[in-house]
């Protein structure tokens, strides 16, 4: 139920550091007209000059594929010529990796694999790389090739080839993992594609946009270089980061029928894209679904599905704001209905899709800023 990919076992990020020499990508028309989809494109997305920061225009939208509510994947190329992954936009890790024909676990033989005997722009490297997230990990080697996401090729791109994965992935959807976290975050020293994408000059603003649809809509679609006002309404509250490693904040309180019910005094968060519910600490979480209604079961928290109607709205309170999660919201409902809140064994929250589907987040790396307007 859970797809657990923020990372939460730290490890040294001094060791095998690692300098990537930047190359001057194409341009999204450069690569759209040798694929022959850029007239198609510009009258989808028309220039327009009097394009505002407010997002009226966006550079490079991925959509992406909602995967019964528990992750968002979309389609990345790497390689010339180009080979397929189905990738999850991660923002709670920084690396990028996809299956590699160097590994036979039953994870990657159940996923597209990368074979770099295939791409005449492949540059080994050779070093290690190993990632554990919250419900398994991966090892591999690191290496080089043209990455293109949204129409934005990005040259020279540092990346892993998976040798091993963790057995849960054998039941993902998406082959690999796109991390959007900062780069203080990489292991093993790999630049992350956004900071190439910048560096590069390949957008036309140093953030980018998600929005995941809900369990029965389509539309869902990551957004580098801009924002789609097409996805929220209202303004947008900008968020500082208490922490430029994962994107994260400080949250005031949880709050129901306007008394504290968790993070009372205040807590961290992380935003993260690649985590489907509403993580925190044990207590929290208990205190959360008890005063729900909700009984906990091998982990999970039930509830009735007959009182989601009446069951009470949780609100995060953030800088000054309320973000409120009607119950419509924070159950899932299958064959029975459980809260989208779940317990860690550590101190930090992490705000996933649950969260995210009710509020169209925006991840500012030009202002290290996280904002966020109520989805539509």
């Amino acid at each position: 139920m859970k797809w657990a990919l923020a990372v939460f076992a730290m490890v040294s990020l001094s060791e095998c550091l690692i300098q990537i020499p930047l190359e001057k990508g194409k341009s999204a028309r450069e690569v759209l007209e040798e694929q022959g989809l850029w007239e198609e494109y510009r009258q989808k997305y028309p220039y327009n000059p009097m394009a505002k920061f407010d997002g009226s225009f966006a550079v490079g939208p991925e959509s992406m594929t909602n995967d019964a509510g528990l992750s968002y994947y979309g389609v990345i190329s790497i390689g010339t010529p180009p080979q397929s992954f189905k990738v999850i936009f991660d923002t709670g890790s920084s690396n990028l990796w996809v299956p590699s024909i160097y590994c036979n676990s039953a994870a990657c033989n159940n996923h597209a694999k990368f074979d770099p005997g295939r791409s005449s722009t492949y540059k080994q490297n050779g070093r290690p790389l190993s990632i554990t997230y919250g419900t398994g990990s991966m090892t591999g080697i690191l290496g080089y090739d043209t990455v293109t996401v949204a129409g934005l090729a990005v040259t020279n791109q540092i990346f892993g080839l998976s040798q091993t994965e963790a057995p849960f992935m054998q039941n993902m959807q998406a082959d690999g993992i796109f991390g959007l976290a900062y780069p203080s975050l990489s292991l093993s020293g790999a630049t992350p594609v956004f900071d190439n994408m910048m560096n590069a000059g390949l957008i036309n603003k140093n953030l980018f946009s998600v929005y995941p649809s809900s369990n029965t809509q389509k539309g869902s679609v990551v957004t580098f270089g801009g924002v789609d006002t097409n996805h929220y309404s209202g303004s947008i509250t900008w968020i500082p980061l208490s922490n430029e490693l994962y994107w994260q904040i400080t949250v005031d309180s949880v709050s129901g029928n306007g008394q504290a019910v968790a993070c009372n005094g205040g807590c961290q968060a992380i935003v993260d894209t690649g985590t489907s519910m509403i993580v925190g600490p044990q207590s929290d979480i208990d205190n959360i679904n008890a005063w729900l209604g909700a009984i906990s079961q091998n982990g999970e928290y039930i509830v009735n599905c007959h009182n989601i109607g009446q069951m009470p709205d949780v609100t995060f309170n953030i800088n000054g704001q309320q973000f409120t999660l009607p119950a419509s919201v924070y159950v899932y409902q299958y064959n029975s209905c459980i809260t989208g809140f779940s317990a860690t064994g550590g101190n930090m929250w992490i705000l996933g899709d649950v969260f995210l589907r009710q509020y169209y987040s925006i991840y500012n790396r030009g202002q290290n800023m996280l904002g966020l307007a109520k989805a539509r």
